[in-house]
């Protein structure tokens, strides 16, 4: 047993996570936790010392700060409850993260993974349109329900639709395959929101699959940037762009919807690589493209549906590059008229937007708008909010001791303890 090995074995599921990550050394994981926690809660100052990651991988890790939550699970992408770590008492445990999302994930998973044949039946070709118009409610429904609601409705769909595409035919088997892949897509995404970042990453995989087996180029490319979705949310602004790249390698046979789409997802790469040049660039480029977007794919619409989509797109970037001033007059433009689309979204906007206020100074008005974002996050169940609001709890600290600090504080404490 080595130095960095905690006694009588320990917490032995965080110590297989940071193995898997490939830190071999506590040392190197409370380095790699602090690189997410600053990052994710825009601290520089943020640091996990040596000693409190070994007491994690202890026998009594105890349940980390808030701030040390987000850090953790950034780093790792894991909820805390599945890396060993005890709730505390007031936790609820009739509806945690792990119970929620692992019956929906075990369910959903055991049909994308079904071997052995399927029963032979005649398919309709009327069934996809039926698919399509499905699944254009479900985008609508999560941008106001947020994901826990979800996740098992889409999960049953996705498993009728693999039945049926393995039984149907010529285009009605393309179809259905399409239609496949972007519930697939649409999957992962409910758990990237809900913050289990490997049931996202596995969905993410199925829609690539699927969106290979169409030979549906649009689609491929919208499967890249979902992947590179992923890698945003891990701060693996690298990885990001090589997906993005690897999207855009024949620009002229995409859609300039998925141009969009890519360029965007590139620019938040590079927003995590520090580099705002290619921010702006990259954000430009895609706004030449927007006016002509115009298919009838019913997938990735949010260019559409978004008023100020690319401006959404850049206030965020802005806010993680540190341009706070700019990032807040940003939000102050687009988060009224955007906030048509769906309560769950405007929730996470007015988290980054009260974030960069208070690193502006502005803490009443970050007070203000987190206050009304930690309504939304209860509501919904969005992890990204939690995240969101876990940063913005960090930089209010400044005011932690005055009343708008205090009032604040009481404001996030449902949110961020996961109450209902």
């Amino acid at each position: 047993m080595t130095r960095n090995d905690p006694p009588h074995g320990g917490n032995n599921r965080l110590r297989a996570a940071r193995l898997k990550q490939g830190w071999r050394s506590q040392e190197t994981a409370a380095a790699a936790i602090s690189r997410a926690g600053r990052r994710v809660l825009e601290d520089p100052s943020f640091e996990v010392a040596v000693r409190t990651y070994r007491k994690w991988e202890s026998n009594d890790p105890g349940w980390p700060r808030e701030e040390y939550q987000a850090a953790i699970e950034a780093a790792i992408g894991e909820p805390l409850t599945r890396l060993g770590f005890k709730p505390p008492k007031d936790y609820p445990s009739d509806a945690t993260e792990d119970d929620v999302d692992r019956r929906a994930f075990v369910t959903a998973t055991a049909a994308a993974l079904t071997a052995g044949p399927i029963p032979a039946r005649v398919v309709d070709p009327e069934l996809v349109p039926y698919f399509q118009q499905q699944l254009e409610g479900h985008y609508r429904a999560d941008m106001m329900l947020g994901p826990l609601e979800l996740i098992g409705t889409v999960s049953e769909q996705y498993a009728l639709i693999d039945k049926l595409s393995r039984v149907a035919s010529g285009e009605t088997r393309r179809a259905l395959l399409r239609s496949g892949a972007a519930y697939a897509a649409l999957i992962g995404w409910l758990y990237q929101d809900a913050g289990d970042l490997a049931a996202a990453a596995f969905w993410r995989g199925v829609t690539g699959e699927i969106a290979a087996r169409s030979r549906d180029a649009q689609l491929y490319g919208y499967a890249l940037v979902n992947h590179a979705s992923v890698r945003t949310d891990l701060g693996d602004g690298v990885g990001v762009t090589d997906l993005c790249e690897a999207a855009l390698a024949n620009p002229r046979q995409l859609a300039p919807k998925v141009r969009v789409m890519a360029l965007q997802q590139q620019a938040h790469g590079a927003s995590l690589t520090g580099d705002r040049a290619e921010v702006d660039r990259l954000l430009t480029q895609a706004s030449r493209l927007v006016a002509r977007v115009q298919d009838d794919m019913p997938w990735g619409n949010a260019v559409r549906r978004t008023p100020g989509y690319l401006e959404v797109q850049r206030a965020t970037c802005y806010g993680r590059l540190g341009a706070y001033t700019e990032a807040a007059a940003l939000w102050q433009q687009v988060i009224a008229p955007a906030a048509s689309i769906g309560r769950r979204d405007t929730g996470v906007w007015m988290a980054r937007h009260a974030t960069v206020c208070a690193r502006a100074k502005q803490a009443d008005q970050a007070a203000e708008l987190g206050a009304q974002a930690a309504q939304i996050a209860v509501e919904t169940g969005s992890a990204r909010m939690r995240r969101e609001l876990a940063a913005l709890s960090v930089a209010m600290r400044p005011w932690q001791d005055a009343p708008v600090g205090r009032e604040l504080s009481e404001a996030l404490a449902p949110a961020l303890e996961g109450a209902s």
